[in-house]
């Protein structure tokens, strides 16, 4: 006959696990890990002040070419102003000119048809209109 003895309990399937013993880290081993953290924390606080400092250079440069840049668009436009009034100055004078030899060209035909009191009341027009120029551009001068 079998063990009387083991019959009355069931055999556990798992057997009963023991507590772990804590063992407890000595205080240089927590000053060591200690320090392993600050170093680690203070080389990412490092390349973050570094990075910051670069990112700062940058808008710097970026601030500076940004200065160049409107001061050139400022010289572009100014130029871009005098070249106006100068096409405009040329355009006024060609316009005059031309006017004057239009005078100059009926005054002409007029003598050629013997029409002499047409010829002075035209050339009469043209001192006229070359006073008036020289009215004008004496008066910009100043």
């Amino acid at each position: 006959m079998p063990n009387s003895m083991f019959l009355g309990r069931p055999k556990r399937k798992y057997p009963l696990s023991l507590p772990k013993p804590k063992t407890f880290p000595t205080t240089a081993w927590k000053c060591y890990q200690k320090r392993q953290r600050l170093k680690r924390q203070n080389s990412g606080m490092k390349r973050t002040r570094s990075d910051a400092e670069e990112i700062s250079e940058e808008q710097e440069e970026i601030k500076e070419k940004q200065t160049q840049l409107s001061n050139r668009c400022e010289a572009i436009g100014m130029q871009c102003d005098q070249l106006r009034k100068e096409t405009a100055l040329i355009v006024q004078q060609s316009a005059r000119t031309q006017i004057r030899l239009a005078l100059m060209f009926q005054i002409l035909k007029a003598r050629e048809n013997h029409d002499f009191d047409k010829a002075a009341m035209l050339t009469a027009a043209l001192r006229e209109a070359i006073a008036r120029e020289e009215q004008e551009m004496n008066a910009s001068e100043k």
